[in-house]
């Protein structure tokens, strides 16, 4: 058998290139900045000969800036800012994504190939982007009031209906009832009246439908996910820290996982949900817009239930072992790698016997969010959301990609070397990792 090399592509010198600048994370913060003070001019400098006899005059008095207060310090520009300033390639792709925006129509095809080069917050765009490629807003942009109205309304029901506890509904039923009563019937005026309990409304009840049973079964869930929001993104002070900014993220993104479970028994809620909630919800609460980012919980909840449409296969138990399942999905990626570096392949699983499972069910399941930095996920998720083949294909090229390119290190590793490197994934050019997995939907096989 003729082992597959590695295609002639990737050999070039641009996968040894140092990583652009532009690459670098946006740090929030400047250093202080403190002007050069000017300097007095130099007397011997004005020391021309006048064609008047009279002496020159004195150098005038320069007085030196005083040092800028703090608030001047961080309006400054720093060396920081000034690195990560838009090249002209990217501000003229930003002004068509504003303009295709902008249309009564959204092209989506367009939208698409834009998106795919890598978005910006600015201006919202990330925002509004993302919430076309889902499918939330429709590309007329005559029906996003009319759509958005519903869809909002609609969330509001859900909090309403499914975050109250079994007391609260049975009181709010008993209401309903007497209202829709006459009054007529006057004997017990006065009196205190007790309230029927049927069988299934008896928080001892054991039946299937009981609402107190159900009650106490989604209470383990709820224990879950409420750890699970509090180790979001700890080190993002948007997710974290005593803030009331902070702790009102974190109920978002409790209440939206608690109606999802609730809505969807099949799955309810698995580990790691969170992780894919949160770059949703953290780019739609920063849109500039303020009535979008007043309701991004409800526009969260349904792109959240958009996204993981295309994955929520990989999130049910019993369908593991079956073709669509999460272990069918590693399978393609190691089909994947094989059909395009059969070498790796064969060294990775036959000789150092790395079970891809041992790595890549992280990588598919939380779509890359705990293998890079948060600004780099975002981008990712760009390039996912953008292909019309569906996320799902994108994201096991990007796996594959990521296993290329670092071949050689595999190569030279054994079991243990490997795993932790997969692991452990390096920081890496994305804009080069991207560049690959587009390679290998368009290369053919080798």
């Amino acid at each position: 058998m003729v082992k597959n090399r590695v295609p002639d592509w990737l050999n070039s010198s641009l996968w040894s290139a140092a990583a652009s600048p532009d690459d670098d994370r946006p740090r929030r913060h400047s250093p202080k900045y403190t002007p050069t003070p000017i300097a007095p001019i130099d007397s011997q400098e004005a020391s021309i000969e006048p064609p008047m006899p009279e002496p020159p005059p004195p150098p005038p008095l320069v007085k030196e800036d005083a040092p800028p207060t703090q608030e001047e310090c961080e309006q400054c520009p720093s060396k920081e800012d000034e690195a990560r300033i838009p090249s002209a390639e990217e501000l003229a792709r930003q002004s068509q994504m504003i303009s295709e925006l902008l249309k009564k129509v959204i092209n989506l095809k367009e939208l698409r190939r834009l998106a795919a080069q890598g978005l910006t917050d600015a201006s919202g765009i990330r925002s509004t982007a993302w919430k076309l490629l889902l499918g939330y807003l429709p590309c007329d942009r005559s029906l996003w009031p009319s759509e958005l109205s519903k869809k909002r309304s609609q969330y509001k029901h859900f909090k309403d209906e499914l975050l109250m506890n079994p007391s609260e509904l049975a009181r709010k039923m008993e209401k309903s009832s007497l209202s829709d009563s006459d009054g007529s019937n006057r004997e017990g005026i006065g009196s205190l009246s007790r309230s029927h309990i049927t069988h299934g409304e008896h928080p001892l009840s054991l039946g299937k439908s009981s609402v107190w049973n159900q009650f106490f079964q989604d209470t383990e869930i709820i224990e879950q996910i409420d750890r699970d929001v509090k180790r979001t993104h700890p080190d993002m002070e948007f997710f974290s820290g005593d803030t009331t900014f902070a702790r009102n993220n974190q109920e978002a993104l409790r209440r939206i996982l608690i109606i999802f479970a609730k809505l969807n028994p099949g799955i309810r809620y698995v580990q790691g949900m969170n992780e894919i909630l949160a770059p949703l919800y953290y780019v739609f609460k920063n849109d500039p817009d303020e009535e979008f980012s007043a309701f991004a919980e409800a526009d969260t909840f349904f792109c959240f239930v958009e996204l993981l449409s295309g994955f929520r296969d990989n999130f049910c138990q019993q369908l593991d072992n079956s073709v669509v399942g999460i272990r069918s999905t590693i399978a393609k990626l190691s089909q994947l790698l094989k059909e395009h570096d059969e070498e790796l392949w064969r060294h990775l699983e036959i000789t150092s016997k790395v079970n891809p499972q041992f790595y890549a069910f992280r990588w598919i399941t939380l779509l890359l969010t705990q293998e890079f930095s948060f600004e780099d996920s975002l981008r990712i998720w760009d390039s996912l959301l953008s292909d019309s083949e569906g996320p799902q294909e994108t994201l096991l090229r990007i796996c594959c990609a990521m296993l290329i390119l670092v071949r050689r290190r595999l190569l030279a590793g054994d079991f243990t070397s490997n795993l932790k490197l997969l692991q452990n994934y390096p920081s890496s050019n994305i804009s080069h990792m991207l560049y690959v997995a587009n390679k290998l939907r368009a290369q053919p096989p080798t």
